[in-house]
């Protein structure tokens, strides 16, 4: 397994201790308001074996966060390959945090750091971010990774019931792009 660290991030392996904190993120309907609905905590918990899964089996993919001066769980970041039915391919970069987590720019580091990890030790030669079209949070961090949007590749994600959270934005950064590695 690939851990990755950052000045005051560790994205790692999942833990029994975070099941607990991840389905309290998950059934936060203000963290959950760019997704269709929240999770029960079964379904946090397949998701999390899932994750784990996919870190086994690549040594990459979603990770989980955790403060590295306390080792408190925060959230969620890594990279995964677009699901089949998207009107894309690519490698895609996420995050989610808890609540608590808002407003210190750890989204933004640990995006980073995968983003990184991606050109880096994958070799990926392009990194996407999908996100609903007014998750301005989540494009903010986008923004700030030097990402960038074409309007011409937003799509209505077939995921995503009928209503306002179904258009998606898509965010790109290539390899020779170094702004998404720049502090």
């Amino acid at each position: 397994m690939s851990e990755l660290r950052t000045d005051r991030l560790v994205l790692r392996d999942w833990r029994a201790s975070d099941l607990a904190p991840w389905a309290a993120m998950n059934a936060d309907p203000v963290v959950r308001a760019y997704f269709p609905e929240v999770l029960t905590r079964e379904q946090s918990e397949a998701s999390v074996a899932r994750f784990q899964a996919d870190l086994d089996r690549r040594g990459w993919g979603w990770w989980a966060v955790e403060l590295a001066a306390t080792g408190e769980f925060v959230g969620f970041a890594g990279l995964d390959p677009v699901e089949d039915g998207m009107p894309f391919t690519g490698v895609e970069a996420g995050w989610r945090l808890a609540r608590p987590a808002w407003g210190h720019g750890y989204a933004t580091e640990a995006a980073r750091a995968v983003v990184s990890y991606g050109f880096e030790r994958l070799g990926l030669a392009e990194v996407l971010a999908v996100s609903a079209a007014g998750n301005l949070r989540s494009r903010a961090v986008m923004d700030r990774l030097g990402m960038s949007h074409d309007p011409a590749d937003d799509f209505d994600d077939p995921e995503v019931p009928e209503g306002p959270l179904r258009r998606s934005v898509v965010y790109r950064i290539r390899a020779g792009d170094r702004r998404a590695t720049a502090g």
